[in-house]
């Protein structure tokens, strides 16, 4: 590892942007969610013996690399993304449940797997809680990918970023105080509860002081520039300084990041963003989020390879039964005095609970000398696996089965007709053809035209009559018109100014009315 210089590192980064794209829009043509393909794939290429991608393995999969890239590198820009596109009034509307499964659900979890642990496991106390600190997390990367790619109802969306966003934080601080101070309390006695609730409180406190103020004042910021590429630049320095900051004085970085971004999105987007600003910060994050993830999941895949499960079995499948029973009554009893949320999305939200590539990039930081190191590994490397490929895969399907993702009343109705205005349309453009080929004469096909265009001409009824009945459907419809039409009247302005049939500053602020209706109609 030692002499590998800057430019042959450059190399194999460049190589598993490769390989996590290529896998990616693989995943992405057949409407697959792409973070389950690239764990699978990773898993792969992990076990072959493939001698041009071993240096690339070697390095990807050092522990400390690996680390660094998840926690550090990765985890700022993907939290920020999240949560600079997280309404706050959304958040407000659903605090009850968003609360109750991020502090409740993750308290609980943590205790039931912890104390079992101790029991099942022979574990010591500190390893038993480091372990039920890295399984009661829901890892917001993997959460948040897979369920934008099945698509979910957009209260029960908010939901389930709340609480992996705010879940994953408490879940890094107790993971702190378990693995490197709760000996030391223990032996304080009750001295010692004081000083652990006291540590979490202050970890806690700080990165949403930290995160508030620096989201506050970059916020401020944008009031005094009109200039996208500038303000982009200030939501980088926002995630990742918010994280560094608060790591480098103890408190958490991942809630600093995630106040800090939800307070550049919305208050900073509120008085000092233009539409234009942003749409071109969130399409930015779009971009850097897809390739981040991408990078995740296939280094999750190369890394468990890593791993050696074979003697390790049955101590596997009673570890994920542990996690997922955890995981059930967490979910249930927090939301127990939730009202009006509906029974199939506590199901949802219970096999949704995702371990992912934080487990295991917080697992790797753990010293090499502390006790149980390696069956923690094995461990929480096999529920992660189960966790992304078993439950991942399921997702899709539970909710169809729990009629969560439910069809837009009316949509399959529409969706028949159109089938077969399309054949009829299709049908028409056939004839044409033939006759102009074959030369067959008009009165010979204007009569099965006519018929055809009798069919259209009663679909086109029973769509009249379908919109009034949905108005929804009509309305979607009218949107995708509408961006389509404002799509090609900026690309219209792009070729006069191409052409120099107008100034540059004529079209940019022709643009910028475009791209101000395109939000508009996002919003």
């Amino acid at each position: 590892m030692n002499d590998l210089d800057l430019h042959h590192i450059f190399e194999l980064g460049l190589i598993l942007v490769m390989i996590a794209a290529g896998i990616t829009a693989i995943a992405k043509k057949f409407n697959k969610p792409y973070p389950i393909a690239l764990v699978i794939v990773g898993a792969i290429i992990g076990l072959a013996k493939i001698p041009v991608i071993e240096p690339l393995k070697e390095f990807i999969t050092e522990g400390e690399i690996f680390n660094f890239v998840i926690i550090t590198l990765f985890l700022p820009a993907l939290l920020g993304e999240a949560a600079l596109k997280l309404p706050f009034s959304h958040l407000k509307e659903n605090k009850e449940p968003i609360l109750a499964l991020a502090f409740g659900g993750t308290f609980l979890s943590s205790i039931i797997i912890g104390f079992s642990a101790m029991w099942l496991f022979d574990f010591s106390l500190p390893t038993a809680f480091v372990f039920a600190a890295l399984m009661s997390a829901t890892d917001p990367v993997s959460v948040l990918s897979i369920f934008k790619s099945v698509g979910v109802k957009k209260r029960l969306a908010t939901v389930i970023e709340g609480e992996s966003l705010f879940n994953d934080g408490l879940a890094v601080v107790l993971f702190n105080i378990s693995a490197f101070y709760l000996l030391s309390y223990i032996e304080q006695g009750i001295a010692g509860v004081g000083y652990g609730i006291w540590e979490f409180i202050t970890v806690v406190s700080l990165g949403l002081i930290i995160g508030g103020a620096l989201g506050y004042g970059f916020s401020l910021l944008t009031k005094y520039f009109d200039d996208y590429p500038l303000e982009i630049i200030f939501s980088i320095i926002l995630f990742y300084g918010s994280f560094l900051l608060a790591e480098s004085v103890h408190a958490s970085g991942v809630i600093a990041v995630v106040v800090a971004a939800l307070i550049f999105g919305n208050y900073g987007a509120k008085i000092g963003m233009s539409p234009t600003t942003k749409l071109n910060i969130n399409n930015f994050w779009d971009v850097a989020a897809l390739l981040a993830n991408s990078l995740v999941f296939l280094m999750v895949g190369l890394e468990i390879t890593r791993i050696h499960f074979l003697d390790k079995w049955g101590l596997i499948i009673i570890a994920i039964i542990l996690v997922l029973i955890a995981r059930s009554v967490a979910v249930y009893t927090s939301l127990l005095f939730i009202k009006n949320f509906p029974t199939p999305w506590k199901h949802t939200i219970n096999w949704g609970g995702l371990k992912g590539s934080l487990s295991i990039a917080l697992v790797l930081s753990l010293p090499r000398d502390f006790p149980g190191r390696e069956d923690i590994l094995i461990l929480a490397f096999s529920v992660v696996l189960f966790s992304l490929v078993v439950q991942g895969l399921s997702i899709k399907p539970l909710l169809t089965f729990l009629g969560v993702n439910k069809i837009e009343e009316g949509n399959k109705e529409y969706e028949e007709l159109i089938a077969q205005r399309y054949r009829f349309e299709m049908a028409i453009m056939e004839i044409n053809k033939v006759k102009k080929n074959l030369l067959i004469t008009d009165p010979v096909s204007k009569e099965i035209v006519s018929q055809y265009e009798q069919k259209l001409a009663d679909l086109q009824s029973e769509i009249t009559i379908l919109f009034d009945k949905y108005p929804g459907l009509k309305e979607k419809q009218q949107s995708v018109l509408q961006k389509h039409s404002l799509y090609i009247e900026y690309e219209a302005i792009d070729n006069l100014l191409k052409e120099e049939i107008i100034s540059s500053e004529v079209a940019e602020k022709e643009q910028e009315r475009i791209t101000n209706q395109l939000v508009n109609l996002e919003d």
